[in-house]
């Protein structure tokens, strides 16, 4: 990229960042901004920064981001208060979220994509996951009730780890044409990165807190130095991984989750680090968004992926989630609610870049589409609704008085304010 790119990025940040706080106070978000903005930059609009799909930069920004994003997602979920407190997420991850796979790749196949069944199943994993950051509003209103706002915070947190190694193993099968040779070898490698990767994340994720505690505890570590840390771990675990030939990705979800639920010294700073840094990359992958991949949707979408995309956002995510939530008690609004608030974002996106980059999958082009098209709508039909929704939605919750939806649950900190875990209204 040339110096007149860097300057317009920069630029658009800084310009960003000063008037952000009377940007998201209404029902524009700050990913439908930067998407915009990238559209707008890019090759696709007045081509001052090169941010084409080819060039390093994208692939390196990507990889980092969704290191960052796996480890300290998982890192600020707490697995004890979740098995306490939080019996929705878990029936959405348990049950809705594996419905949302069948459902998914079931009406891929259905829709005239012609797809095999392995690439129909790959599509509807890299779609699975959801991305609360995109309806922020929703899980930041403290208007809408505790337990409501952190089963979207808790699913969001988890379920991308845990899609993750269905969408590779899923794309290895893809990838394999029927009766090809070799196609043990490549199930063995599938495997092997699957399992070797959580092995990886688990010892390193344990030996980071321990190292941490004993740091703090002797006073050996400076406050300055705690955010450097949780960005070398997250690393560590990454390489550690490729390494022994595990996924690097997968391992950095494992470690985030084993160093959040056993670290006990002082992490505040931790947290903060990862929440600024992870926010201004994850804003610069939602830019590469838009100007690397949406003019590549814009020339050549059709009527079916446009289809699927809303499907996914509508009838694959809420009819899993209504049936996971049958027995929980909760009314009617509430099931909607949750049902509509499953945006697809950044981990789709990226699963969707990394995985197919380079691959042999026959239909590479019409998933990458797909991806792209879902991605989008949901950046701008969560963006909009969020705080109107969550207004709504708060205000019934109110009159609803004591019901589960109001029963006290203990709170986690949400990706945009992981240090302290407080809300803030919209």
């Amino acid at each position: 990229m040339d110096t007149l790119g860097f300057v317009v990025i920069a630029a658009g940040v800084i310009t960003f960042s000063l008037i952000s706080n009377r940007v998201q106070a209404g029902i524009v978000t700050a990913p439908m901004v930067f998407a915009g903005f990238g559209l707008l930059i890019g090759e696709g609009g007045l081509g001052l920064a090169d941010l084409a799909l080819d060039h390093g930069i994208v692939h390196g920004l990507a990889e980092l981001t969704l290191i960052l994003v796996l480890f300290s997602d998982a890192a600020r979920i707490d697995l004890r208060q979740v098995r306490r407190d939080h019996n929705l997420p878990l029936r959405m991850l348990i049950v809705g979220m594996p419905l949302t796979v069948v459902l998914g790749g079931a009406l891929a196949l259905l829709l005239p994509f012609g797809f095999s069944l392995w690439e129909a199943a790959l599509l509807a994993a890299i779609l699975a996951p959801t991305d609360a950051a995109l309806g922020q509003a929703v899980v930041s209103n403290t208007r809408v009730p505790v337990r409501i706002r952190q089963a979207l915070n808790v699913e969001s947190g988890l379920n991308d780890g845990i899609a993750l190694p269905l969408v590779l193993l899923f794309a290895s099968l893809a990838s394999l044409s029927p009766g090809a040779a070799g196609e043990e070898n490549w199930i063995a490698f599938g495997l092997k990165q699957i399992i070797l990767g959580p092995l990886a994340g688990i010892a390193i994720g344990a030996l980071g807190a321990r190292l941490i505690d004993r740091a703090v505890a002797t006073d050996r570590m400076s406050e300055s130095f705690e955010g450097a840390a949780i960005l070398g771990l997250a690393l560590l675990a990454f390489a550690g991984a490729e390494v022994i030939g595990g996924n690097g990705f997968i391992a950095a979800f494992t470690a985030g989750i084993v160093f959040g639920n056993q670290v006990r010294g002082r992490c505040t700073f931790i947290f903060e680090f990862a929440e600024a840094e992870g926010q201004l990359l994850v804003l610069l992958t939602f830019m590469i968004f838009g100007a690397a991949f949406l003019p590549e949707a814009l020339h050549h979408v059709t009527w079916t992926h446009a289809l699927y995309a809303i499907l996914s956002l509508t009838v694959i995510r809420m009819v899993p989630v209504a049936l996971s939530l049958v027995g929980a008690k909760v009314s009617l609004p509430t099931v909607g609610f949750l049902g509509w608030f499953g945006p697809r974002g950044l981990a789709s996106f990226l699963f969707a870049l990394l995985v197919l980059e380079g691959s042999a999958i026959p239909a590479q082009e019409p998933i990458l589409l797909v991806v792209i098209c879902t991605v989008a709508f949901s950046i701008v039909l969560h963006g909009i609704s969020a705080a109107p929704a969550a207004r709504a939605y708060g205000a019934l919750a109110e009159r609803m008085g004591e019901c589960p939806e109001n029963k006290p649950v203990g709170e986690m900190p949400t990706r945009h304010d992981a240090s302290t875990g407080k809300t803030v209204a919209s």
